[in-house]
């Protein structure tokens, strides 16, 4: 395995070590073993990262849209030389397979590449004016951004946070998961290696509600982008609101999946369930909630736990595993308290429902039919590799029944009646749908959600829009 590399804040052009600093334990979630010590940023390194990225906002914000792009192509360049060296370092510190990692690390380069070719269509207008009048409208930087990214997606995530706001010409302070902070550092340093100033995007680690709660406290930031959980978010969004800074929020989900009598139920099966243990269920668009048409619905559930149990737990270094562990020790404690909630209350354990081994943090795929709505695990996102299947009897009950949640971020539907894709698709409350297939994304397509899911984009043109304000020139 190769080695997992330092360790340190990146902060006004200088990687800063553990020094005088407090520190947070890295660990590896296959083996439970330190990976390394983290430091953590005191409120010093806070105010050299504000004074910093308001330098690097002004310097930035003049770059042309050439420079920004070529920044962007040069990081993705490097991001695809480096694939190997970032994908295990993934693996080493949240525990998600080599195989996923490296796709991982390929949607970086996808939505970087994106972005180098968006930053030259970030056109305004001329409006229809007299003679001697001259109306424009002009599309800016919002200004230095803290960005927030959560550990499922220790690659992903980061690379959200960055490739949009330095697209657009924003400053960005970056405060990656605790748990997984070398894959965010590696993918910062590619962008520092493509010749991005390094004023423009820092890295910050620490407690996290210390953490954010000064980030927001500050008139340097002028926009809030935050991917976690819907307590968290609700929580900074109104922090956001006391200086009126600007929100972007991806949110928690509960993606519900509506299976008709319809479709090839051997094909549904094989896509859907390593869909839903891809990264141990710690997925926000994972299909969770199973809304079975009754004609199939026995079948359904019985195919769907003997391919669970199918399945092959392990490191996700070793070959072969479809699955690795869970990303820490907090997450197997909770996914049990689910499952055991459900189970007391009349589900049916069809597959799982324990830890697997004595070393890391492993959850066996599980499957629960029959759970009743008022269990906890129907109307909480498990985030684990938990799937939940329930029979309904139609098209109305099982739409009720995927609406019926407050969150709305992804839903999946599997059909072969097209009068149905069209009635699905204007009365599930989502922001994202996808029929007849696991795709819910692209570094083109919007990426957010409705409801408590959240509000604002990333990805496509809508990410970039969100980092940009509009500003009207009249002239007479």
């Amino acid at each position: 395995m190769p080695q997992y590399p330092p360790l340190t804040l990146q902060i006004a052009g200088e990687s800063l070590g553990v020094g005088h600093r407090k520190t947070f334990t890295v660990r590896n979630p296959a083996t439970g073993e330190a990976l390394a010590e983290l430091p953590l940023a005191d409120k010093a390194d806070l105010d050299r990262a504000l004074e910093a990225a308001q330098r690097g906002f002004q310097q930035w914000r003049r770059a042309s849209a050439q420079q920004r792009a070529e920044v962007l192509e040069g990081a993705a360049r490097l991001m695809v030389e480096r694939r190997e060296e970032l994908a295990w370092v993934a693996t080493q510190e949240q525990g998600k397979t080599l195989a996923e990692a490296r796709v991982e690390v390929m949607m970086n380069v996808g939505l970087f590449r994106f972005y180098a070719g968006e930053v030259h269509r970030l056109y305004g207008r001329q409006l229809v004016r007299p003679t001697g009048f001259r109306s424009t409208v002009v599309h800016e930087p919002v200004g230095p951004v803290a960005a927030f990214a959560p550990w499922n997606f220790p690659l992903g995530n980061p690379g959200r946070k960055l490739g949009a706001p330095i697209a657009a010409g924003c400053s960005v302070i970056l405060k990656a998961a605790e748990e997984t902070p070398a894959s965010a550092l590696g993918v910062l340093q590619c962008l520092y290696d493509a010749g991005l100033p390094r004023d423009v995007a820092q890295a910050v680690f620490g407690e996290p509600a210390e953490v954010s709660s000064y980030l927001l406290a500050s008139p340097v930031i002028r926009k809030l982008s935050f991917t976690g959980s819907t307590v968290v978010g609700k929580l900074l969004i109104k922090q956001a609101a006391d200086d009126l800074k600007r929100t972007t929020m991806e949110l928690g989900g509960h993606g519900p999946v509506l299976v008709f009598n319809d479709v090839d139920l051997d094909r549904v099966l094989d896509a859907v369930v390593p869909h839903k243990f891809r990264n141990a269920g710690q997925v926000c668009v994972a299909p969770t909630r199973f809304i079975v048409e009754d004609g199939i619905y026995d079948r359904f559930v019985a195919g769907f736990a003997e391919r669970a149990k199918a399945l092959k737990v392990g490191p996700g270094w070793e070959e072969g595993v479809q699955m690795g562990p869970m990303a820490n020790a907090r997450r197997p404690e909770a996914i049990e308290k689910l499952v055991a909630d459900a189970v007391a209350r009349g589900a049916r354990l069809m597959a799982g429902g324990e830890r697997i081994g004595n070393q890391g943090y492993f959850f066996a795929p599980t499957v629960l039919a029959d759970t009743p709505l008022d269990a906890e695990i129907m109307n909480e996102e498990p985030f684990g590799p938990v799937a939940l299947v329930n029979r309904y009897a139609g098209e109305e009950a099982m739409i009720a029944e995927a609406n019926r949640l407050p969150f709305g971020l992804a839903a999946y539907a599997w059909t072969q009646d097209y009068q149905r894709h069209r009635r699905l698709a204007a009365e599930l409350e989502t922001g994202m749908l996808a029929i007849n297939t696991t795709t819910i994304g692209g570094s083109d397509a919007p990426f957010g959600g409705v409801k408590w899911s959240g509000h604002g984009h990333e990805d496509g043109p809508e990410g970039l829009q969100a980092c940009l304000v509009t500003k009207t020139i009249h002239e007479g």
